[in-house]
């Protein structure tokens, strides 16, 4: 049976930066744009975060029955490593998903905005068939797009949107600059596992880009993320102090410096960490520089 700190290791604490930064910067643009509900910005930090366990414990799970992680390096893996039985591992991810639900109808409620509803819904199904069911998704290559939509467009706009009743250019761009950073805690993921995924048959997009190009695709989502608060401060609405942001760039020299070295394996998971941090700082400027511009009304 797995240990307290083998579930939580379960949900891939460094990873949680992903679900964080969009509500930050999503409840930023709320704030600027004059709506600002703190407690639909609590319920949709609630949601991303329990969504973000939710799929890492459904990744454990479906990749751990498959027998994708027996050889795998990197964080826990309960299913695969048993330390939980399969389906402790599924009722996990349900209670995430479940939790994530009943927080997001929370914020329909409050917010009378009712499209979240299937973008909800679409959320949590992505989750699951990510790596779930016949044709996971996540094993053709697809997974950093989830990433992209789901924890950049569509977290910064819904949080945004929850708050002011519309989604607009800022929260777009915001949703660009935090998709195009949490997709690359999973390029450098799945960069890290192009051995053992090609073994498995797991195709990601690392796997069938190969590792050069994978770090060309790293390089690029970081340069399309820190450019997005130039592109905020150039709108015509836009904060005026969003430049702000791109400060936390000092931070990417690190994750960048590995990725130009060539290192593998093992000594890319300091890289995931470091691209998280990246995200979190990123996103946490960018929220205070959002926040302390004129109002955008």
């Amino acid at each position: 049976m797995a240990t307290r700190d083998e579930w939580i290791a379960g949900t891939r604490p460094k990873t949680l930066p992903a679900a964080v930064a969009p509500v930050l910067v999503g409840t930023a643009i709320a704030e600027f744009e004059g709506s600002f509900r703190p407690v639909i910005a609590l319920l949709a930090l609630v949601v991303s975060l329990a969504l973000q366990v939710g799929v890492n414990y459904a990744n454990d799970y479906s990749d751990g029955i498959r027998g994708t992680d027996e050889n795998r390096v990197g964080p826990v893996r309960l299913v695969g490593q048993k330390l939980a039985t399969p389906d402790e591992v599924r009722r996990a991810a349900f209670i995430a998903f479940g939790v994530s639900a009943l927080a997001g109808l929370g914020m329909v409620l409050l917010s009378q905005f009712w499209l979240l509803i299937p973008i909800g819904l679409s959320a949590i199904a992505a989750a699951w068939f990510y790596t779930g069911g016949s044709k996971p998704y996540g094993y053709a290559g697809y997974g950093e797009a989830f990433v992209f939509v789901f924890f950049g467009l569509v977290a910064v706009a819904g949080t945004s949107a929850s708050q002011t009743g519309r989604i607009t250019l800022l929260s777009l761009l915001g949703g660009v600059a935090c998709g195009a950073l949490s997709t690359a805690i999973l390029v450098a993921n799945n960069l890290r596992d192009i051995p053992t995924d090609a073994l498995s048959g797991k195709r990601t997009l690392a796997v069938r880009l190969g590792d050069a190009k994978t770090r060309e695709l790293y390089r690029a989502c970081i340069l399309v993320g820190f450019f997005m608060p130039l592109a905020m401060n150039f709108s015509e609405t836009g904060p005026e102090s969003a430049f702000i942001g791109l400060f936390a760039i000092l931070s990417a020299r690190r994750p960048l410096q590995a990725m130009r070295s060539g290192v593998t394996g093992p000594a890319l998971i300091p890289v995931l960490a470091d691209t998280a941090r990246m995200l979190l700082l990123f996103s946490g400027m960018l929220s205070v520089a959002i926040w302390l511009s004129p109002n955008g009304m």
